[in-house]
């Protein structure tokens, strides 16, 4: 490499989007263990969103849309001031958000060094990483994320343990691998700890976005019947990655479906919606989440649980085959990307923004200015 200089965004605190920075910063050092990877897609999620704002602390009560950056004013000022009182508490996921670092959960790229002690033969390949770190083994649920617990791949260059490396072969363009880690990753985790079988019906909240598409095909490659909530402008969308049925978001689930018509729901909204949805679930059906997007406090009717014997499952830390089966479906040519649109590393506000306005199906990725050599 010419310069030990690169282009990175450098969130530098909770707040608004003056909080992301571009600028050039000196490229990382691998450490034993580590490989040095050149980003060549970094797909954009809430996460990163949620992050910057401090919405994952426990005194955040509200819905992501009401403390997000395209909130009224009145709202993100508020918001805004609660994430300044985060900065020194619980505004991450597992613990304090290391400001300043670089975001960015999702990455395509391809490998330029490795340490001594890694496989040198990984250097030129095209890899994911798998931003879910079980750092203590898969025997424990502790875990790290890329791009939230550490520097991540809003950047032109990142590194990452050589364990979490995975070489891919396909025709997919880099932008279209972008999409898949986080999503699809986290999609893949609920499906299998929900035990998603062939036969069965799965009701999918949050259909058009990127966790909730990918959990469309992922739930169809099962051989699953999927009924998918989206707003209705995105339905024809939806249904060409394999709905069976579509509702709107405001859909009375109880007149539409009916009681103990579902078997599995996966649940990445929450909000209101969710007493209905533990009463249109069967005796002994699965209710999954890894997110609460309308908003993390709901009402529970604890008769509704265990009375109908329902098993309530969260989800963060991935199991150990969730990744690698991602991989191998890609490779057979069993899922497909769903690219909304790409934007350069440089314009992650615009994209950001444009993101919160969720008129987009699948997901939005960052490209990385060329690396000069």
């Amino acid at each position: 490499m010419a310069s030990s200089l690169m282009k990175a965004i450098v969130t530098t605190g909770n707040g608004g989007y003056e909080k992301l920075v571009y600028k050039d910063i000196a490229i990382p050092e691998i450490m034993p263990g580590e490989v040095l990877i050149k980003v060549l897609a970094a797909g954009v999620n809430n996460t990163e969103i949620n992050t910057r704002l401090g919405w994952y602390s426990s005194s955040v009560s509200q819905s992501t849309n009401e403390t997000s950056d395209n909130a009224s004013d009145e709202t993100s000022d508020k918001t805004l001031n609660n994430s300044s009182a985060l900065q020194s508490t619980d505004g991450g996921w597992n613990k304090q958000t290391p400001f300043p670092f670089i975001q960015g959960t999702d990455c395509c790229g391809q490998v330029v060094s490795t340490a001594t002690d890694v496989d040198s033969n990984l250097i030129g390949k095209r890899v994911l990483i798998r931003p879910c770190i079980r750092e203590q083994g898969f025997n424990s649920l502790d875990n790290i994320w890329i791009g939230s617990d550490f520097d991540g791949a809003f950047a032109q260059y990142v590194k990452v343990r050589a364990s979490e490396v995975f070489p891919i072969t396909c025709d997919w363009t880099d932008a279209e691998l972008g999409t898949i880690p986080c999503a699809y990753g986290t999609s893949e985790n609920m499906l299998h700890r929900a035990r998603l079988k062939a036969g069965e019906t799965v009701l999918i909240t949050g259909a058009s976005g990127g966790v909730g598409s990918a959990t469309v095909q992922l739930a169809k490659r099962r051989g699953a019947r999927v009924i998918a909530i989206a707003g209705e402008e995105k339905h024809a969308a939806v249904a060409e990655i394999g709905a069976d049925k579509l509702l709107g978001r405001s859909a009375d689930l109880l007149a539409e479906l009916g009681e103990q018509s579902v078997d599995v729901v996966v649940d990445n909204v929450a909000g209101s919606q969710f007493p209905a949805m533990l009463k249109v679930l069967k005796r002994g059906g699965r209710f999954v989440s890894s997110g609460a997007i309308a908003g993390p406090i709901v009402d529970l009717d604890m008769r509704d649980m265990y009375l109908k014997d329902i098993t309530l499952i969260g989800t963060t830390a991935w199991d150990e085959p969730v990744f690698p089966n991602l991989v191998r479906y890609i490779e057979q040519g069993e899922i497909w990307p769903v690219l909304a649109k790409t934007f350069p590393l440089a314009s992650i506000a615009e994209a950001q923004k444009e993101f919160l306005e969720k008129k987009h199906v699948g997901k939005f990725v960052l490209i990385p200015p060329p690396v000069n050599s």
